[in-house]
């Protein structure tokens, strides 16, 4: 059992390694998102809206309803620019705003 045990890799480390490699799809550091995302954009819009996924610099965001999908179509670059500021890395490249069902 105790052989067993030595040849046995910890979760951390394959983790850690995982997350370090460059090779990834996406970039571990953009999670920082959800964290800031009701800061960045104020409660009123954080409970109309919330990003959905981020990949390569492009954020999905679900949106409750028609008329928030304009204002924030609107308020599209204002809203990258303030996320982008509180990462303090420009993580964001392209929003994308959808209709999607809670």
């Amino acid at each position: 059992m105790n052989q067993r045990r030595s040849n046995l890799t910890p979760l951390k480390d394959i983790l850690g390694a995982l997350l370090n490699d460059s090779r990834l799809p996406f970039n571990p550091d953009d999670g920082e998102i959800w964290r800031i995302w009701a800061d960045a954009v104020g409660p009123a819009v954080a409970r109309n809206a919330s990003p959905l996924w981020i990949k390569k610099g492009r954020l999905r965001v679900k949106v409750s309803d028609p008329i928030w999908l304009q204002e924030l179509s609107l308020a599209g670059e204002t809203i990258k620019a303030r996320l982008n500021e509180k990462l303090g890395r420009r993580a964001v490249e392209k929003i994308e705003f959808r209709i999607l069902s809670r």
